[in-house]
């Protein structure tokens, strides 16, 4: 079985503005190309899940979701990275579009999307990681029994000062993505 990091999106890999409607709105947090490369090169995948309820809000269609994460994905190419495989979860119990407005499991803190992940890559989840910028993504990383970074950016800060959500219990608080990837490396015994 393999390792992955699993990375949230917006406020993780790309810059936090809300939710896009225009793609050139939608941009690489510095350094989180080189981070998702750095992860790779060390024999992990890199695997992007997200909750992405603008389809169950009415805000855009699921091509859109698609459209933004090819979108992310052309990003990283021209930085000279990818990731392997991108999955997200459009449903928000209270949306306004009933195909999308339901309970589910792979809305995060759920843990479809890993379990998904899991089978489709062959991946070791109690030896994986999960870095995000929200108390959801700690959550979910615990739950599906990997160790949680929260990060500072996107909502991270407002999560840590109690004005977001609830504060979780991450393993490792980092200021950005870099340095969750860094600390990976020396629990992995990586870097020193």
């Amino acid at each position: 079985m393999r390792k992955a990091v699993f990375f949230d999106r917006d406020g993780t890999i790309n810059e936090e503005v809300g939710y896009i409607k225009d793609l050139n709105k939608l941009k690489l947090i510095k350094n989180a190309s080189k981070s998702i490369k750095k992860i790779k090169d060390n024999g992990f995948l890199a695997v992007l899940v997200t909750n992405q309820s603008g389809p169950a809000r009415g805000y855009y269609n699921e091509e859109w979701v698609k459209t933004l994460n090819n979108k992310l994905q052309e990003l990283l190419m021209n930085e000279g990275t990818c990731l392997d495989k991108m999955y997200y979860c459009p449903h928000l119990p209270d949306g306004i579009i009933p195909e999308y407005s339901i309970e589910c499991e792979c809305r995060k803190p759920n843990i479809g999307l890993f379990l998904k992940a899991k089978k489709e890559l062959n991946i070791d989840l109690n030896s994986s990681y999960m870095i995000g910028d929200k108390a959801t993504d700690v959550e979910a990383g615990h739950n599906a029994g990997m160790k949680s970074i929260l990060l500072k950016t996107g909502y991270g800060r407002d999560v840590l000062d109690g004005k977001y959500q609830s504060i979780p219990n991450p393993d490792y608080i980092a200021e950005d993505i870099n340095d969750a990837v860094d600390w990976i490396l020396k629990v992995e015994g990586i870097y020193e």
